[in-house]
């Protein structure tokens, strides 16, 4: 699977781009904020975004609808380390494919590839 990475954590990134790629997906692209995910999801159309949650700017919330408008059928899984039932609904009800909590385990993040596929 086609993804894009957007964390605004230099090292969250690459641990995340190192499981995706020994899982045999392909990083087709990673932002660092909303601003530059929206624009790379347009640019890259990948088939899943894993777009973490708290960020400086645009956080994940706001660029979620953004995302889903430019392509309805977005795989898009929010990635957080906030773990509240009211936020994991909102999410979903905006939009969010799925959520993986921080920190994750490496079977965690496959599982739920798999469901995205």
């Amino acid at each position: 699977m086609k993804v894009l990475v957007v964390d605004d954590n230099v090292m969250t990134r690459s641990m995340i781009k190192d499981l995706l790629t020994e899982m045999g997906h392909i990083v087709v692209g990673e932002a660092g904020d909303g601003d530059e995910a929206a624009k790379l999801f347009k640019e890259l159309k990948p088939e899943l975004v894993l777009l973490d949650l708290i960020m400086p700017g645009r956080n994940g919330l706001d660029v979620l609808p953004e995302l889903r408008a430019a392509d309805p059928a977005a795989k898009i899984v929010m990635v957080t380390a906030v773990q509240q039932d009211t936020i994991s609904k909102e999410l979903l009800e905006k939009g969010a494919s799925g959520i993986l909590h921080k920190p994750f385990m490496y079977d965690e993040l496959e599982a739920l590839l798999k469901q995205m596929a």
